[in-house]
């Protein structure tokens, strides 16, 4: 079971500030245990969604719209994912993460879909073919 681990934006990560040398070296840390136990998949943080853009289609119309976004707090600043045997251990794994931020912060958790929950159908095994969308 694979879970993503999303760290919420704040102003300093959208304004570009990097964590303190603290913050790095608890993550490091954390993050070590992670691939120690074998469970680490995939780590990293995002740059500020001033140098990002969003993709929207709306009546039909797809349009392009260049950030930077309005809401910091629904933003995302990084992510951390985890392949796992089951919920609890995700929960167990989770609730050691270390504060992104020198201050109230709040990271959010969500299960990603298997390939195998989609059924058999012929595109489903078109992802198999390029490999994505599978618990490896």
């Amino acid at each position: 079971m694979r879970f993503m681990i999303i760290v919420k934006a704040n102003k300093d990560s959208e304004a570009g500030i990097m964590p303190p040398a603290k913050v790095f070296a608890e993550m490091a840390e954390y993050h070590e245990e992670l691939a120690k136990a074998g469970i680490l998949v995939d780590a990293n943080g995002l740059r500020a969604s001033s140098m990002g853009w969003k993709v929207a289609w709306k009546n039909g119309k797809k349009r392009v719209v260049d950030g930077p976004f309005a809401e910091a707090k629904e933003l995302v600043a990084g992510y951390t994912i985890i392949n796992v045997k089951s919920r609890a251990e995700a929960l167990e794994w989770t609730s050691r993460f270390p504060n992104p931020m020198l201050e109230d912060a709040e990271i959010e958790v969500r299960q990603m879909f298997e390939l195998e929950d989609f059924g058999d159908g012929v595109d489903v095994g078109r992802f198999r073919e390029i490999g994505v969308g599978q618990n490896k």
